[in-house]
């Protein structure tokens, strides 16, 4: 087998297929790339076993074949040309593999590509089509948010809910949580599925914001087919928490601030908390809101004060920084909104501004007991 690629080409596609690749693969043939070759027509795969993700680019080429190279030996090479032509020369019974450039040749053993885990076929699917900026967003604005215990693997991605008037994607690790909804993204079948956190951030990582996103889903997988790129995965498997039931619905105590200010005013005051709980306390009077933190073993302590627009009685309260700052650094507003019911019940921080038309989000973030 043999084909001829263009070395820059090739080195763009295997640096979107390799973010797929795990450090620590239980299959040894994992660690390679899957190319199959068909005329002028290649298809390049790699596989964790539960996301796997391929690209279609075009060679000169009159013979077809499978053969598995070495991920990180191939990538390496590649990321030492310049734009020239790289003619690859396959021994499919030895699986030897000959790179001739301009300058020299080079020699790797590959391996039989029939040991490469099959890509999962989807049957009985939906589908839907989205714009792929709006879908980056929303995994922006979400995926955050998502937990890492793998005893709530539910958790661990985003909950995508389908229906005929929007498409609400929502993450949450049982301390903090985003709703974003988007009225412009429908679809005919109402639907629900919980989709990983690793293929979402690959797409977040590789999407043209200027192309469509095709998604097909059934009971168990989802695909992705974007420009030469299709990436398809397992879904997470489990209900959903009753996210709803956990926003306070009634919440009279509002203060509306500059989102860089208050974020800012945080960061600093953080240093100084405790670097267990990163608790920080807001004590919110009229329009005077007092930012401060300590550690009581190291005597460290620290204050600020801002000014805000405040409706409700006086209070103090007690949050998370780490969580906070989260939420802030991804809301995409100049000016947010805290909405609160009492110290110990979540608060919610709305956007005021930086919404797209057909757009909402409403951030969650549980109280900390305060040490009085």
């Amino acid at each position: 087998m043999k084909f001829i690629v263009n070395s820059t080409t090739l080195l763009r596609e295997i640096q979107k297929l390799n973010s797929v690749i795990s450090t620590n693969n239980t299959l040894p043939i994992l660690d390679n790339f899957l190319f199959e070759v068909n005329s002028s027509l290649m298809t390049i795969v790699a596989s964790d076993l539960e996301v796997t993700m391929m690209s279609n680019i075009s060679v000169e080429s009159n013979s077809e074949g499978r053969i598995t190279i070495p991920a990180r030996i191939l990538t390496d090479t590649l990321k030492t040309f310049s734009k020239e032509p790289l003619t690859f020369i396959i021994d499919l019974e030895s699986y030897l593999i000959e790179i001739v450039s301009e300058l020299g040749n080079y020699k790797l053993s590959g391996q039989n590509a029939d040991e490469f885990p099959k890509t999962p076929k989807l049957s009985s699917s939906s589908s839907v089509v989205f714009n792929s900026e709006i879908f980056v967003n929303a995994i922006g604005k979400t995926l955050f948010a998502s937990g890492n215990d793998d005893l709530r693997p539910v958790m661990s991605g985003v909950f995508c809910e389908l229906s005929s008037e929007q498409t609400t994607f929502v993450a949450t690790d049982a301390h903090k949580l985003v709703k974003h909804i988007r009225y412009d993204l429908k679809s005919e079948k109402s639907t629900s599925f919980i989709l990983p956190k690793k293929p979402l951030q690959i797409l977040k990582n590789n999407l043209d914001v200027d192309s469509d996103l095709k998604l097909e889903f059934n009971d168990t997988n989802v695909l992705f087919s974007f420009d030469n790129i299709t990436l398809i995965c397992r879904l997470i498997d489990g209900k959903y928490p009753n996210y709803d039931a956990v926003i306070p619905k009634e919440n009279p105590n509002k203060l509306i601030i500059e989102t860089k200010s208050l974020l800012n005013s945080i960061k600093r005051v953080s240093i100084y908390a405790n670097k267990t709980t990163h608790q920080i306390r807001l004590k919110i009077a009229g329009s005077d809101l007092q930012i401060s933190s300590e550690d009581l073993d190291f005597s460290n302590k620290a204050e600020e004060r801002l000014v805000c627009q405040y409706e409700g009685v006086d209070m103090e309260i007690g949050f998370n920084s780490k969580f906070v700052i989260d939420m802030l650094n991804n809301i995409g507003s100049e000016k947010i909104s805290l909405e609160m019911s009492s110290p110990n019940r979540a608060g919610i921080i709305l956007p005021l501004d930086g919404l797209d038309e057909g757009e909402n989000t409403l951030m969650l973030v549980m109280p900390v007991m305060l040490n009085n």
